[in-house]
């Protein structure tokens, strides 16, 4: 099989006009035989006023080493390289005859579902420890919040099956660095629970919401037909950790030997997965008590910006705004400022809502979300700037190692400086572009209806000595509106709507971890996904996890992986 890629046509092209590009692309004749499947769909809308799709097609040749012979001088036609998914091995049918402890995967979301996916698939019966609820109830809890006020702090937009993810824009692409084509099996399993195919080929896939719940549920009961095990309202509260005697450096290796849950009940397994989310604030805090080695990290905070969709979609598309292959226009942005600070777009959702997304009593957390028509109003997006551990460290010396716990201090400070600012019941805190700019309070709504539920307070985000983030955050925003401004039209319209406070962009602390992907001092722990630091959305978390599935998977079953 052959793969052209680069291969541009108009917008409104004919049906039958891919089929006949590739011919000429390959030199065949139209007595040739041809198989064609289109593996990669994408635009490009630089110029607004003839927008161009680009496709990466895979073909199927009678005589693919003559064409190749042919196309030698083509760099985009190229043998197709192979997507499979290979497992790298299987439990014997009798592997459990021992007794040996299951596996513990400790966290559902994306991350925590392909880990136990992946070591069912392999025969290798996990038991997955998730602290929320199932999805559908979770699903229920979280619209408590939403629409009454009423907050569960252990099954909300945070804690539950499907994770953080599943109120998201279900957003299914990712910039990391993929050469066994792992970013392909989690796509292919989303198809196979029911996600729509075309995930598979264009190029900035999503899902959303509705079709995530029904989505995860059938890939739990893959993962419990295969003999694993999917248990709600388990919070791991503890865990036992066996010193050992080998010596890594100046730090003794020792060993986990269960977990101990919340309700009392102990757990034994020398394999545990760590998947948790980056707002599981209270298990690292127990994580770092019991000595597992971890880190502080960046990460960004700031405010949830909301614009009416068309303008967006003007501003991308020009006189093909509202074509349906194009649909609702994202946008990606990045401003280095004054002050050093890089401010950027953060989760961008197209025609989308902004979401209430706290899991503590008394703080205010905004995020974005969209359904997969994201056909609402407003566009919305995290707009935000990067912090580093000097940034938020607790203890007000410069200079020194910064404590691994203290970003979690700098978030719910300012997460309940939002609460305060919203006047209570999880109002959060807004204002107007316009008056954002010239240092005033709003008081009145313009043309953009903000989507945030409860619902918002109109007031002053930036107050001297009281603003909802630091000066120098609000300092970087409020110079990167205009910038943004000369790169979409409209983007710092006076009526757009700046909601408060983005904090989790991403885990604060990293759970370190070496080649084998366990802990740096506790052997037999996995930290993985977004909330050990090591991913950031459902694509890379989904990668991360079948990673660290096959590495435990190898040291369970002795297998050499080159």
């Amino acid at each position: 099989m052959l793969r052209i890629t680069e291969l541009r046509l108009p917008l409104d092209h004919a049906e039958d006009a891919l089929r006949a590009a590739v011919r000429a692309r390959l030199g065949l004749a139209e007595s040739e035989p041809l198989g064609c499947t289109v593996f990669k769909r994408a635009f490009d809308a630089r110029k607004k006023s003839a927008v161009v799709l680009i496709y990466t097609v895979d073909c199927e040749l009678a005589d693919e080493a003559a064409v190749l012979r042919r196309c030698a001088g083509d760099p985009h036609v190229r043998p197709s390289p192979d997507t499979r998914y290979r497992f790298i091995g299987h439990a014997p049918a009798d592997f459990r005859a021992g007794g040996r402890p299951r596996p513990l995967v400790v966290g559902f979301g994306p991350c925590g579902l392909f880990a136990a996916l992946i070591l069912a698939q392999m025969g290798l019966r996990p038991i997955v420890l998730e602290r929320g609820r199932a999805v559908r109830e979770r699903t229920r809890d979280t619209w408590g919040l939403w629409r009454q006020g009423v907050l569960d702090p252990e099954s909300n937009v945070q804690f539950g099956e499907g994770g953080a993810g599943t109120f998201s824009d279900g957003k299914l692409w990712s910039q990391i660095s993929d050469p066994r084509h792992l970013t392909r099996k989690v796509l292919t399993e989303f198809v196979k629970a029911g996600a729509p195919e075309e995930i598979l080929f264009v190029a900035k896939p999503h899902i959303g919401t509705f079709r995530l719940v029904g989505m995860v549920e059938k890939m739990r009961a893959e993962i419990e037909a295969l003999g694993g095990e999917v248990r709600f309202r388990q919070r791991v509260a503890d865990v036992r950790i066996e010193a050992g005697q080998v010596r890594d450096g100046d730090q003794p290796t020792r060993r986990i030997t269960g977990v101990v849950l919340a309700s009392g009940e102990e757990i034994a397994a020398d394999h545990v997965v760590l998947a948790l989310g980056h707002s599981a604030r209270d298990t690292f805090e127990m994580l770092y008590l019991r000595g597992v080695r971890m880190e502080p990290k960046p990460f960004s905070v700031g405010v949830r910006i909301e614009h009416p969709q068309s303008v967006i979609d003007r501003a991308r598309f020009g006189p093909s705004a509202g074509h349906p292959i194009l649909g609702a226009a994202d946008y990606k942005l990045v401003h280095h400022a004054s002050n050093g600070r890089a401010v950027y777009s953060f989760c961008m959702c197209p025609g989308g809502t902004v979401v209430a997304a706290t899991s503590e009593v008394g703080r205010v957390v905004t995020n974005g979300m969209s359904q997969y028509s994201r056909n609402e109003r407003n566009a919305n997006a995290g707009l935000v700037v990067g912090i580093s551990p000097q940034d938020y460290r607790q203890d007000g010396a410069a200079g020194g190692p910064v404590h691994p716990l203290d970003g979690i201090a700098f978030q719910r400070l300012w997460e309940s400086r939002a609460f305060e600012l919203g006047g209570g019941g999880y109002v959060a805190p807004a204002q107007l572009v316009g008056d954002f700019i010239k240092g005033q309070a709003s008081s009145t709504l313009g043309g953009v209806l903000p989507s945030y539920q409860p619902g918002v307070r109109l007031t002053n985000l930036a107050p001297p000595g009281r603003g909802a983030l630091p000066e120098y955050v609000l300092d970087a925003l409020r110079e990167a509106l205009p910038n943004f401004e000369r790169q979409i039209k409209g983007y710092a319209m006076p009526d757009a709507v700046l909601t408060g406070v983005e904090t989790r962009t991403s885990s604060p602390l990293r759970i370190t971890r070496g080649a084998n992907l366990q802990s740096l001092n506790v052997a037999g722990l996995y930290p993985a996904g977004e909330g050990a630091g090591y991913a950031g959305g459902i694509m890379s978390a989904g990668v991360d996890g079948i990673e660290v599935a096959e590495a435990l998977a190898a040291q369970m079953l002795g297998l050499v992986v080159a």
